[in-house]
């Protein structure tokens, strides 16, 4: 039987590039689409009419790191966008006029702004969070649009400051989450005269799975996502379920809650602020509508969708909408979806934001579950090659190479769609598989909660597990499985290097937090209790053992794997010293690739240096696992990136070749006037020069 002819690559610029279009948004009239797209390369915001699609106009011209959070002003002609400086998250806050494209500032830099709330009450004002009196805890500030005046709407501060505010649809301050010293947290309703009270507390255990949502147009009741209702035949509740609250009383009563997982989304009507569908999660989405308009607005959209759709947008009066579908072998498509036309409900294509996509041989992704060791069940997500699975069971003909990817957060999740990152790696010869480890979130807080103090424990062992379903499967071959992550993820590749150094072939790890000392006395002060009961209480003695005995930097020496390190110079949650005690812990073994980014952040923003790591990662993996490798090409070009090892292991990339520090003692913490601090090498950009 002849064997099938592997698919063509699909490029890099194709999966990571800059979408053409994305991000649609509705004017308030529905009259007009504002939405992101390059403009000589560089992601800006466009503004489009409805009745005239063709003709699309760029409003701004970023020339840097580009446009990715934006809104619509109630006034319906200013879009509000959001951008910081070279991944620092101080995001400041811009206006543009839509008529002549205009830009202003409205907030100071180096402070970091948020948008809370714009009404057709206050058209001509947006209201936001701003931290720049106090960085961990900013106030609620009104801004004018026309003169960037600023007025305090509310007051914030420490110790137990408001983490978060709701607004009704007024714009006015209503409720805020107030943090306790237990790590639990207050809902405080804000009255007259400077009054308050508290409505309901919310437990250390609910905190990360009950959220406000927003008020109804009463003012009298707010819907949220609440874990902590109690039912008649238990003492609390495991899944997170929507809810309206009486503010007045705090009598809760439940519109829709899941079987199996936590409600993930809601539709909300933007006149009444009635609740009227939501989505729980457990393999896949699934949509209910709590009114009959609803349930044929879903039915509807079914007929006419292939794949999974969310609705992204909706204009004032809720008769235009844009709904985004999406399925592993769909790239995304927007749609305009008109509800209240003379000829019924209609959907016409708004764009696609990838175009180039739309012939790629792109892989389905499968569901699997996966017990641990203890009996948990891990929901996973599998991409195989294409040829791989000829009986089309989700499991390949023979064992593969594998990627195993963990997810940042770690409160996140994973979940079915199209990935870019699944579609990339299988498309070069490799199974892929993401796993929902314990501490992970929409699944219940029980499961939520089990990752509590277990960074470098028990999730490890669960992302071990899946290596070892895996192989048991016969989905990998167990000597040639990688780890690759960013963030959290980042952290675990480092932990499964160096805690499990027999199984995994090679690792890859970008923006990690390597040690948990660092990361968290960088955490802001409105943050820092409930990372010391998720991670480690660094305020004691056995807090600090688990911190070192958990924190891959004291551990490094022991990686012998290959092992890919970057990070951005200007992510503000780790110190650049803790990435380069891993590097000089593995420097010697001649199995180390060292990459920095002195124009980025947490994320890899400037497509140039996101397609350049992407170009390394892949020859870093086929030269560990033997997968299918795109040429570099133009990867490189306009990229801003430091290389301290492993260039000679990349064609080009010897041209961003520097020296790296000098080795140093290997890293201690120690407690100071309160506060941890870690003695740290010199970092690489401080002792940098070009190699000769």
């Amino acid at each position: 039987m002849p064997v099938p002819a592997a698919p063509d690559l699909i490029t890099r610029a194709a999966l990571f590039g800059e979408p053409t279009r994305h991000g649609g948004q509705l004017s308030p009239r529905g009259d007009r689409v504002a939405f992101l797209a390059p403009r000589d390369g560089v992601t800006n915001l466009w503004v489009l009419s409805v009745d005239a699609m063709d003709e699309a106009r760029a409003l701004t011209d970023e020339r840097a790191r580009g446009v990715s959070t934006f809104r619509w002003a109630a006034d319906g002609s200013t879009l509000l966008y959001l951008q910081d400086a070279d991944g620092d998250e101080n995001t400041r806050l811009y206006a543009v006029d839509v008529a002549s494209g205009a830009t202003r500032a409205l907030t100071p830099a180096g402070a970091r702004a948020d948008i809370l709330g714009v009404s057709a009450a206050d058209p001509g004002a947006v209201v936001v969070a701003l931290n720049d009196r106090d960085r961990s805890w900013p106030d609620v500030v009104r801004v004018d649009l026309t003169s960037g005046a600023r007025t305090v709407l509310q007051r914030n501060g420490g110790p137990r400051g408001y983490s978060s505010f709701l607004l009704d649809q007024n714009n006015v301050v209503r409720l805020g989450v107030r943090a306790r010293g237990d790590g639990g947290a207050d809902v405080v309703a804000f009255e007259s005269r400077g009054r308050s009270r508290t409505v309901f507390e919310i437990p250390f255990e609910d905190v990360m799975s009950t959220r406000l949502l927003g008020f109804e147009a009463d003012g009298a009741h707010v819907l949220m996502l609440d874990s902590t209702l109690g039912q008649p035949d238990t003492q609390a509740r495991d899944r997170t379920a929507l809810v309206r609250v009486d503010v007045a009383t705090g009598e809760k009563a439940v519109l829709g809650e899941g079987d199996r997982a936590d409600v993930v989304d809601v539709w909300i009507d933007p006149v009444t602020g009635a609740a009227e569908a939501f989505a729980t999660e457990y393999l896949r989405r699934e949509w209910r509508a709590l009114n009959a308009d609803s349930q044929a607005d879903i039915e509807f959209l079914d007929r006419s969708l292939t794949g999974d759709f969310t609705v992204a947008s909706r204009s004032a009066d809720d008769t235009r909408w844009i709904v985004v579908e999406e399925s592993p072998t769909t790239p995304r498509r927007s749609y305009m979806f008109d509800r209240a036309g003379p000829a019924g409900r209609r959907l016409t294509s708004l764009f696609s934001h990838r175009p180039e996509l739309q012939q790629a041989a792109l892989q389905p992704m499968a569901p699997v579950e996966i017990l641990a060791r203890d009996g948990a069940t891990l929901v996973a997500y599998l991409t195989l090659p294409a040829g791989s699975d000829v009986d089309g069971d989700a499991r390949p003909d023979a064992p593969l190479a594998m990627v195993l990817l963990p997810h940042d957060g770690p409160w996140a999740r994973d979940s079915y769609g199209f990935d870019a990152t699944h579609q990339w790696l299988a498309n070069r010869g490799y199974a892929v598989l993401s796993v929902n480890y314990r501490g992970s979130a929409g699944f219940g807080k029980a499961f939520l909660n089990a990752g509590n103090g277990e960074w470098g424990g028990r999730i490890q062992q669960d992302l071990a597990d899946a290596s070892e379903w895996a192989v048991t499967h016969h989905v990998a071959e167990p000597d040639r499985i990688a780890i690759v992550g960013a963030g959290f993820g980042g952290y675990a590749a480092l932990a499964g290097l160096a805690f499990t150094p027999d199984q995994y072939r090679c690792g890859a790890s970008f923006a990690a937090p390597a040690n948990l000392f660092a990361m968290l006395d960088l955490a802001p002060a409105s943050q820092r209790e409930q990372l010391y009961r998720r991670v480690a209480d660094a305020r004691t003695e056995a807090g600090r053992q688990l911190l070192r005995v958990r924190s891959p930097a004291f551990h490094a020496g022991r990686i012998r794997s290959p092992l890919l390190l970057a990070y951005g110079a200007h992510d503000p949650r780790l110190t650049r010293g803790e990435t380069d005690q891993v590097a000089q812990a593995v420097r010697l073994r001649g199995i180390l690739t060292y990459l920095t980014f002195p124009d980025e952040g947490r994320l890899l923003v400037r497509p140039q240096n996101r397609l350049s790591y992407l170009a390394v990662l892949e020859h870093f993996l086929g030269d560990c696992l033997g997968g299918r490798v795109e040429p570099v090409g133009a990867s490189f070009e306009g990229a801003e990136m430091n290389v301290y090892d492993g260039a000679v292991n990349v064609p080009g990339l010897s041209a961003f070749s520097r020296r790296p520090a000098q080795p140093a003692v290997q890293p201690t913490s120690q407690v100071v006037d309160g506060s941890i601090e870690s003695e740290s090498a010199q970092s690489p950009e401080a002792a940098a020069e070009p190699q000769q």
